[in-house]
């Protein structure tokens, strides 16, 4: 018998901050037009559930609930669920307030 060490795939070093598990209801678009969902969040980006396909390498505008509209690029995409890095990091303040949506 032999063991092997692991590393959890969410502290793989490819993330700035580790993501906060949230539920948080948020429209894409700078009019608002498409319902998401924010699965989870740190302050340099989401993992969004979408109604609609997202593509790779895209830029959306992110409307959350206390946040404002962010702009964030498409890093990754797969059918109904995309990673997107905000152009610019959430404000601290800006984060705690969306966490604590959550308690």
């Amino acid at each position: 018998m032999f063991a092997a060490e692991y590393e959890d795939a969410e502290f793989n070093g490819r993330r700035r901050a580790p993501r906060a598990p949230v539920s948080l209801d948020a429209h894409i678009g700078k009019a608002a037009r498409t319902l998401c969902k924010v699965v989870d969040i740190s302050i340099h980006g989401a993992r969004l559930q979408t109604y609609s396909a997202l593509k790779k390498g895209s830029t959306i505008w992110l409307t959350l609930p206390e946040g404002g509209s962010v702009a964030a690029d498409v890093m990754w995409a797969d059918d109904f669920v995309a990673g997107c890095q905000f152009h610019k990091p959430l404000e601290m303040d800006v984060f705690d307030r969306l966490l604590a949506m959550q308690r």
